[in-house]
């Protein structure tokens, strides 16, 4: 685990290891969302390391504007071929084809107080997790863990995904979302499963829930009700209920409201619409009620986001 820690340790920097190539990388570095680094390098030599997830949790009471938390994560042992088509492929190289390569795969997600403030604003702080999204815990420190199925899967979709543009926008800060339920839950419950519902013990029940968060998604300018929602994955409007804050630790409500803010964000402020573009598109009524939402939702002004 040691080559893995010491990539982690140095994730922040812009080169790692003179000994790795940088094949892709992506980045997002929008005032007041999540800022996140994904790098992918191209390993002249095979490691052995395991994948490895680090939580960095940043305090100082004197400067709480400077609070942030951390998450970085390093896979080794992945294969990249140039060709999104054939990315999948077992083949072995051929006339054309150098086969894929054995990569080395460097996640950084970097959330402020101030963005985290909204999961915690309106609960009261009982538990560990709690504290740490509220930076309320007294101590700074940094966790290492190893990552479990639904940490690796996450992060294997942030790589390999056909999405572009603005529909790329919206899975991965769905994605990122995931990841940091997952990775605050290690802070208390190493177990990969184990879910209170047990309609979720169910594979079957399991997917309506992620099918559910994807028809979310493909309507964040198309406003859904629950009814309609329950009837499309085929479940109980009480079973999505549960079953969706079990899995994903929030209601379905905050989740679009989440999602929405967050992908208005990247239309603001990397694609510079107008305040009341962005508002149309996400299908608000009236500016003013999308501009109460943004507010309500991320502390600034639509207009503040503005080039």
């Amino acid at each position: 685990m040691s080559q893995a820690l010491d990539i982690l340790k140095s994730a922040q920097r812009n080169g790692i290891d003179g000994n790795l190539d940088l094949l892709y990388q992506k980045e997002q570095h929008i005032p007041g969302s999540i800022q996140y680094n994904i790098r992918r390098y191209f390993a002249h030599h095979s490691w052995v390391a395991e994948d490895t997830g680090m939580l960095v949790y940043h305090y100082n009471e004197k400067k709480p504007k400077e609070n942030y938390l951390e998450l970085r994560y390093c896979i080794t042992g992945n294969k990249y071929c140039a060709e999104r088509v054939c990315g999948e492929c077992g083949q072995l190289p051929t006339l054309n084809c150098n086969g894929k390569h054995q990569t080395i795969d460097v996640f950084t997600f970097h959330f402020t107080a101030t963005f985290l403030h909204q999961f915690v604003h309106n609960i009261k702080v009982s538990n560990r997790k709690d504290e740490v999204l509220a930076f309320k815990h007294p101590n700074a420190f940094t966790k290492i863990f190893p990552l479990c199925s639904k940490k690796r899967y996450a992060l294997d979709t942030l790589l390999n995904h056909s999405y572009t543009g603005s529909l790329e926008n919206i899975f991965v800060n769905a994605k990122v979302h995931e990841l940091l339920l997952y990775s605050i839950d290690c802070l208390v419950d190493e177990k990969e499963e184990g879910f209170s519902c047990k309609f979720l013990a169910d594979e079957s029940g399991r997917d309506r829930i992620y099918q559910a968060r994807e028809i979310l998604l493909k309507h964040i300018g198309d406003p859904i009700t629950i009814k309609e929602l329950s009837r499309k994955v085929a479940m109980n409007e009480c079973y999505l209920k549960k079953g969706f804050k079990e899995v994903f630790g929030t209601t379905i409500f905050d989740f679009y409201q989440q999602q929405r803010m967050e992908h208005a964000k990247y239309l603001l402020y990397e694609k510079s619409l107008s305040v009341t573009d962005v508002s149309a598109l996400l299908g608000y009524s009236s500016i003013s009620h999308f501009s109460a939402a943004f507010k309500k939702h991320t502390g600034l002004k639509p207009c503040d986001l503005l080039k």
